[in-house]
Parts: structure tokens; C-alpha cells; sequence
């Protein structure tokens, strides 16, 4: 965290954070709409098993991801500017990680997973309101990591173009910080929740999505 050279690379963005904020928004969401809609035919065909592979390697990052933003929570509270701006670096950067990792699941898979509650399973006599839990844990991951990202992006940009105290005196990162941090939180919990009741509570089958 330090203020940005009046000159330097980071000026224009420190002059306008909202903007440079939606930019980058935009090309994210265009990023994913994209891939989901098929227009970037740059993704090698995966198998199912490579696909698993990924969905584990996800969900390991995003524990960790997890553990990093409540541990930079932690030391923000306990006032350890550095560690706490070094869990946050970490965990905006295993977003990435996650990000291109996600992309290539999606734009190679071979279709989508759902969810198969059999009986004899764990509460396989309410398979029906266990899948309806399960589809509204997934449905709120989904929102969640919609709506955090420019919410998640405003509050690194702040952090990357201003010194500590100017963070505290000059900008709401402390307001958008707790936003961003809550909001991520819960959207990585109930991905990695959704995960482990799709790939080992429960069964699933292979989908061929048209979008």
C-alpha cells in the first residue's frame, strides 16, 4: 500500500478508481459470458476425468482463498497493516488462479455436472429438499461472485494506490473492504460446501448445456 507516483503508471488509476474498476468489470464478465456462450474458441477439449481434476484443483484454491481472507481479516482487526495486506494480495491473486481455471473447465468441459441424490444416500428419503438446499447454496455462490467482483476490485485498486493512512482518512476502504471481504467469504464457503455435496456426498452426471 503506498501512494501512487504522480507520474507513474498508477496515477491515472488512483485519479480514477471507479472507472478503471468498471473496465476491468466489463472484461471480466466478458470474459466468462464469452466462454459460457462459446465465442473463444481457444480452450482445448477436455475429458471428464480432466475436468474432475480441475473441480478438486478449484476447490483446493478456493479453501485456501478462504483461510487467506479471514486470516487478513483477522490481522486488519488486530491492527497488522502488512500482514493483512499481504493475506489480501494473496487472495486476490488466487482469485486469478481460480479465474483461469474456471474458464478452462467451462470452455472445455465436455458438459456441465448436476447434482444425483439417489436413495440409500445421506438423507437420500429427502432427496427433494436436499437438492433444493443445494441449488440455493449454489444459486447465492453464483450471485455472490457476480456481484463481489467490481465491489472485491474497487477495494484492492484503493489499496494499491494509497498509502495506509491515507486509506484511512482519505478513501471508504475500510467500508468497501468489509464488504468485499464478507461477501467473498460467504461465496467461497458455500462453493467449496456445493462442491464437496456434488463430488463426494452425492453422485452426479455429465449434462450437454446449449447457451
Amino acid at each position: 500500500m503506498a501512494t501512487a507516483d504522480a507520474s507513474g503508471p498508477l496515477a491515472r488509476v488512483r485519479e480514477y478508481p471507479r472507472a478503471t474498476v468498471a473496465v476491468v468489470s466489463v472484461i471480466g464478465y466478458a470474459a466468462v459470458i464469452g466462454t459460457f456462450a462459446g465465442v473463444f474458441p481457444i480452450f482445448p477439449d477436455l475429458t471428464r476425468g480432466q475436468v474432475n481434476l480441475l473441480s478438486h484443483a478449484i476447490a483446493v484454491v478456493n479453501t485456501v482463498t478462504t483461510v487467506t481472507i479471514a486470516l487478513g481479516w483477522y490481522w486488519i482487526r488486530r491492527g497488522e497493516v502488512r500482514r493483512h495486506a499481504a493475506a489480501m494480495g494473496t487472495s486476490f491473486g488466487l482469485i486469478l488462479v481460480f479465474l483461469v481455471m474456471y474458464l478452462l473447465k467451462v470452455g472445455g468441459g465436455p458438459g456441465e455436472k448436476r447434482i444425483v441424490i439417489e436413495s440409500g444416500m445421506f438423507l437420500g428419503a429427502f432427496a427433494g429438499t436436499v437438492e433444493a438446499v443445494y441449488l440455493a447454496m449454489l444459486a447465492i455462490h453464483i450471485l455472490l461472485s457476480v456481484v463481489s467482483v467490481p465491489v472485491v476490485l474497487y477495494a484492492i485498486t484503493l489499496a494499491a494506490t494509497h498509502s495506509v493512512e491515507e486509506l484511512r482518512t482519505e478513501t471508504p476502504h475500510r467500508k468497501i473492504g468489509r464488504i468485499a471481504a464478507g461477501s467473498w467469504l460467504v461465496s467461497l464457503t458455500l462453493g467449496v460446501v456445493t462442491y464437496v455435496l456434488l463430488n463426494w456426498v452425492y453422485a452426479y452426471e455429465f449434462v450437454e448445456v446449449s447457451y
